[in-house]
């Protein structure tokens, strides 16, 4: 049996139990679906014109807000696909023409809608509003609450402004659980099972892949991976771009495309010729992008220090995995049929839904999630200090101690950055904050605290606290921009590609920072002590900071260490004639007799 991880205060009383309702909902990138379990039972709920599935489309026109196809009105605007703009400030220059996208003076991404403008949270608040009003008209009763799925590779900015849209509509969200673990708790690993799953989720906008582990009724996600700019929207433009100089639109073909998940070959009217496309076609035209899903899935296996065959089963997720060619080529990579018992398009849902039962109900499954990127602070020289690793299960607190640089230090920068890096200027800025009020005391003696706190939903909060006055601030993450295109999937790459070079320019930036806080200590002890000194041992003193000094710049981490050695050899002398000195001074004036 499980045991399900839930936040204090989380779970009702016995008493509210009938009052608490919470759905689940897969906020699709094509797609939305809408669910709701009881007794463990999970079912997608029929919407009002009698479809399971909602259109993630949103229509603006003069009499209003339409959120589906068949707007009843004409439209000034039609929005497809919003999910791909959530949580970015910065359009990917490979969508930038699928939407009428303004960057408005505070920054922000917006959509230019008529003469006014809308932010990607607002867009997907109206989807949200519509799902609310079918699940109260389904269930008969006001439903307030929700879990809601997004995808393992979703940053920090992307989860909290879907929070925020969730908000606008009218839910509160209990909890945010990344999609592939939903499906993972819709098909009932839980139940008993034992092994590690990978599961394989293609939707309309969005890839992801993630390893999952069954042991002795712990469900903990091992390893994830993906990319937030790959989907079977990408196949529905390497479709029209197959048939140009011809002019296909989009829906046109994405109906060619559906219609190749049952037959060997489908045909449209287009125009005066009508066009038609076949399987073997259709796998040469999307091999790209099952390639790329096929080498993030290898990674991620990498990362969960696994290989193929230490995989027990495969689960497809997503519309996009109903595809022929997609469904083929994970068979072939993975060497067994992937699991397809569960509809690809609700089986989020359905995982939503139960998880949603579980945190108004009680239930008895352990959840363990875990964080894509690891999150850590800047230190001196622009290192970054990893607070917590990638693939940390979570909820998840972590804490290190840091102390200052200088003497008489009174405030502490706190930098928050997200990546594998050991650079900051290769990692990504999360937000900033100043801890005021450390007590003016020689350098490294203050004692900082500094607390990470990842929740449930992925959503950070840290905190720093002087331990001698305790003197606290802290923050919520919530980033000014989210990922640009490449910048999710190119984390790792880039961390593999570099890791050797990047752990020498660490080592390096440590050597010179220690270099140069040895010459300031050194320089300050002159100022107050230099009459301990012989002329000569001044000059000579003098002498090797200043050559030093010449080292550091020069960026040789051996030289460096060299010139330290040297350096601490001259003034060895120097340290213990202040060393001396100072006990002379404590010892002044005291009664001897205090002393045995």
């Amino acid at each position: 049996m499980l045991i399900q991880l839930v936040e204090p205060g989380a779970t009702p009383l016995p008493h509210e139990e009938e009052k608490a309702i919470a759905i689940g909902i897969d906020l699709g990138t094509t797609h939305s679906v809408l669910a709701f379990s009881r007794n463990r039972k999970p079912t997608v709920l029929t919407l009002k014109d009698g479809n399971r599935l909602l259109p993630s489309i949103v229509s603006y026109g003069e009499s209003g807000v339409h959120v589906g196809e068949g707007a009843p009105f004409p439209a000034i605007e039609t929005i497809t696909s919003i999910k791909r703009l959530i949580g970015r400030q910065k359009l990917p220059e490979t969508i930038q023409n699928q939407y009428p996208v303004i960057i408005a003076s505070d920054k922000s991404l917006k959509l230019k809608i008529g003469e006014k403008e809308v932010t990607p949270i607002e867009v997907s608040a109206e989807i949200l509003k519509v799902i609310k009003r079918h699940a109260e008209e389904a269930l008969e009763q006001v439903v307030e609450k929700a879990v809601i799925t997004v995808p393992a590779y979703f940053d920090e900015a992307a989860r909290q402004e879907t929070k925020e849209a969730a908000k606008l509509a009218g839910l509160q969200v209990l909890r945010l659980i990344n999609e592939p673990t939903a499906a993972a708790l819709a098909y009932g690993l839980d139940k008993g099972v034992e092994g590690t799953y990978a599961v394989y989720d293609l939707g309309g906008g969005t890839f992801d892949v993630s390893i999952l582990k069954f042991t002795k009724g712990v469900f903990q996600v091992l390893a994830t991976g993906g990319d937030t700019l790959l989907g079977g929207d990408d196949v529905d433009h390497l479709i029209q771009d197959h048939f140009k100089p011809a002019t296909l639109s989009t829906k046109e073909a994405r109906l060619l495309k559906e219609a190749l998940a049952e037959n060997e070959t489908a045909t449209i009217p287009f125009q005066e010729n009508p066009v038609t496309l076949s399987q073997k076609e259709l796998a040469t035209i999307a091999n790209p992008l099952t390639q790329k899903t096929l080498v993030i899935c290898q990674q991620v296996l990498g990362d969960a220090g696994l290989t193929i065959k230490d995989c027990q089963g495969v689960i497809l997720v997503g519309g996009s995995t109903r595809l022929k060619v997609v469904r083929q080529a994970v068979a072939d990579f993975f060497g067994m049929m992937p699991l397809t018992d569960i509809n690809p398009d609700e089986v989020v849902a359905l995982g939503a839904a139960l998880q949603a039962e579980s945190l108004t109900h009680g239930a008895d499954t352990l959840l363990l999630d875990i964080t894509p990127l690891s999150l850590g602070i800047e230190t001196m020289g622009g290192i970054v200090e990893k607070i917590i690793e990638r693939n940390t299960p979570i909820p998840a607190a972590m804490a290190q101690e840091f102390t200052t640089y200088q003497d008489g230090q009174t405030a502490m920068k706190i930098h928050v950055v997200q990546g594998e890096r050991e650079l900051v200027k290769d990692c990504r800025s999360l937000g900033e904050f100043i801890l005021m009020g450390i007590p003016p005391m020689v350098a490294g003696a203050a004692k900082i605290k500094i607390v990470f706190m990842l929740d449930a939903d992925g959503l950070l909060t840290v905190s720093a606290t002087e331990l001698t006055t305790g003197i606290k601030q802290e923050i919520e993450i919530n980033p000014t921009y989210g990922l640009s295109d490449e910048s999710m999937i190119q984390h790792l790459r880039d961390n593999m590609e570099h890791g050797t070079e990047d752990v020498e320019k660490r080592l390096t930036i440590e050597a010179q920072v220690e270099a140069k806080q040895m010459v300031t200590q050194l320089q300050a002890a002159l100022i107050q002590d230099s009459d301990l000194l012989t002329a000569e041992e001044l000059s000579d003193l003098e002498c090797a900071i200043q050559d030093l000094e010449k080292i550091v710049v020069l960026s040789d981490r051996n030289a460096i260490k060299q010139g330290m050695q040297q350096l601490e050899t001259i003034s060895y002398n120097f340290a213990e004639r202040r060393i001396n000195r100072s006990v002379k001074r404590a010892l002044t004036g005291q009664n001897i007799n205090l002393y045995p």
